[in-house]
């Protein structure tokens, strides 16, 4: 047989491609999904991270513009330094002390600032820094200090420089911002304040919205000019972003733009009107990816294994069968009909193999009830040669008697003589075959008949309703006698009173004949009747030489010698089967009822 041409090896390709053709469909699917879940998890990152700093900026915004306030709101600064620009020297020097003392508290205030600068309009600048303390010089306008000038006391936030503004000898980044200082009562201007913080908060600020050591973070200005740009890699260096891009964008909206190479999320600081621009590289994206490819990979290598085992296992599980089927047929042929298929598998397999089981079994119980029922021929006609001595001399010898009396008109015991002629003649000839026409076995009852109602003296009265259609069915031989037999000897014979005997046909389920031989005599006790049913039931298969003769009488009559009901229902169901037989329902002082079942064969509806 070729490989392809077996269940197993057709089952296995088709399964193993189908499985890994799912496998496929499903790992593309799944990429393509944990592409776009990444992607949008990346996004999602990304903006909240913008979102956050942005609120981490506004609120460190804030808290600089409170220290802008502090200086505008402290009544003595602002009159210290209105009296400054009359003083003569001695009380400049002391005001120059009290200004310095005001200026370090504020400026202690905080841990982050580098420098706090007061620019009168008269120019003389009043200063407190890191490295030199307090101290007070002229100024020359600057481009910043032009700017701060120009503003109507709104804060400015000048942004981020290499170096202070103000102070010699602070050469580290600062964050530059100030706004002018007003006299409360008059609201005339008086100066300008420059505040200079350390540009590590702001940078520092920047990283919590970078998603990787490649990420950048940039904010710019209303204008678009750059305030402070995160530092990264020469080499991992993102381009630039696009022109225009991204606008004016409302407060608290976050907008996000993909660019080659890059994803960009923008936010804008409310209170600074500047934009924070977070660049993610794809880069990012891809490590996530990598984690997920190499996943789907070895999950792949592993599925591939699993398939092409799962696939082994279920075409041999479909196969497997069906070879040990094969094989108990091939042992059939042979003629061995003991053997059995043992096995476990799929319902409708199990079925079939159930079913041959089955059929084997059947063959091998037909062969057997095929042997047993020769047999058990052989032994009846035996046991009826040995019930009569030299039997054509017998019923030769009654016919001749029965012409002996004709002559002489004693016409009853004519027809006794020749009922029992006839008796004998069909007991006895066995030579053509077991089976029999029901008509043949319903004459042969009533040459019996004709006997026992001259023996009891009329005291017995039958009846036979058996239909004609029924009368060309084949029995099996001599099974009417022994049950009518039966019920005359054990139910009639001991009753005080004429009874009745009744035989009649009926149908039943199944194409089923029944032959029932009713009498009202006088019945079994329950011990009685359940013994008569258990003997029948476990009837043995082969024939015994002495057996139960059908009943017991009330005084526990002993078995008789013959041809009894158990003869018959064990013929019957050596001939037919489990399903026919006889079956008896008794009651004690109603009667008995003898019911003999077998198959309608040999042609319904004819008579002869």
């Amino acid at each position: 047989m070729k490989p392809f041409q077996s269940i197993h090896g057709r089952l296995f390709p088709m399964f193993l491609l189908s499985m890994l053709g799912l496998l496929l469909v499903v790992t593309v699917v799944f990429y393509h999904r944990a592409t776009e879940q990444v992607r949008d998890k990346v996004s999602s990152i990304s903006e909240k991270n913008i979102s956050q700093t942005v609120d981490l900026f506004d609120l460190l915004l804030k808290s600089y513009d409170s220290v802008t306030k502090s200086l505008n709101s402290n009544n003595e600064l602002i009159r210290l330094l209105k009296q400054y620009s009359t003083a003569d020297s001695v009380q400049a020097v002391q005001l120059e002390k009290q200004i310095s003392d005001i200026i370090a508290a504020i400026f202690y205030s905080r841990s982050d600032n580098v420098g706090i600068h007061i620019v009168t309009r008269y120019d003389k600048v009043f200063s407190f820094d890191r490295t030199n303390g307090g101290s007070v010089r002229e100024y020359s306008e600057t481009s910043w200090f032009t700017e701060l000038k120009g503003s109507t006391g709104e804060m400015k936030w000048l942004g981020v420089y290499p170096e202070s503004l103000m102070s010699a000898g602070i050469h580290r980044p600062v964050f530059a911002f100030g706004r002018q200082l007003f006299e409360l009562s008059s609201l005339k201007s008086i100066g300008i304040v420059l505040i200079e913080t350390d540009a590590d908060a702001i940078a520092s600020a920047l990283t919590n919205a970078s998603l990787s050591a490649d990420s950048q973070v940039v904010i710019r200005d209303a204008d678009g000019a750059d305030i402070i740009r995160s530092k990264v890699a020469e080499e991992t260096q993102i381009g630039d972003i696009p022109a225009g891009w991204p606008g004016k964008i409302a407060p608290g909206a976050i907008v996000a733009r993909s660019v080659p190479g890059a994803m960009m999320t923008a936010a804008r600081i409310g209170i600074a009107d500047w934009t924070m621009i977070s660049i993610t590289p794809n880069k990012e994206l891809q490590l996530e990816l990598k984690d997920t490819q190499q996943f789907l990979i070895s999950l792949s290598l592993i599925l591939i294994v699993a398939a092409t085992v799962l696939a082994t296992l279920v075409s041999r599980s479909f196969s497997s069968p069906f070879k040990r089927l094969i094989q108990q047929m091939k042992m059939v042929e042979l003629g061995n009909f003991k053997g059995e298929v043992q096995v476990q598998s799929y319902y409708e397999i199990n079925v079939l193999v159930g079913s041959f089981n089955r059929m084997v079994q059947q063959m091998d119980d037909l062969i057997e009830r095929i042997k047993l029922s020769s047999i058990s021929e052989k032994n009846a006609q035996l046991q009826a040669l040995q019930s009569q001595v030299n039997p054509h001399f017998l019923f030769n010898t009654l016919d001749m008697i029965y012409w002996m009396l004709d002559e002489r008109e004693n016409d009853r015991l004519g027809r006794v003589i020749l009922a029992l002629s006839r008796i004998f003649r069909y007991s006895s000839d066995w030579e053509e075959a077991s089976m029999a026409k029901l008509r043949l076995e319903l004459e042969q009852f009533r040459h019996y008949f004709t006997i026992i109602e001259t023996r009891l003296g009329g005291r017995v009265q039958t009846s036979i309703e058996v239909e004609e259609r029924w009368l060309g069915v084949e029995v099996p031989k001599m099974i009417l006698q022994p049950i009518v037999e039966n019920a005359v000897k054990y139910g009639l014979e001991p009753l005080k009173r004429p009874g009745s005997l009744h035989v009649y046909s009926r149908e039943a389920d199944g194409g089923k004949l029944e032959i029932v031989v009713e009498d009202d005599g006088i019945g079994m006790d329950e011990d009685t009747l359940r013994r008569i049913r258990t003997m029948l039931e476990e009837a043995p298969q082969a024939p015994v030489q002495e057996e139960a003769g059908s009943a017991e009488g009330e005084g526990g009559h002993r078995a008789r010698r013959g041809i009894g009901l158990l003869n018959v229902h064990r013929r019957i169901r050596l001939m037919f089967g489990e399903a026919y037989g006889l079956r008896v329902e008794s009651e004690m002082g109603e009667g008995t009822v003898i019911i003999a079942s077998f198959p309608i064969q040999g042609g319904e509806g004819t008579s002869g």
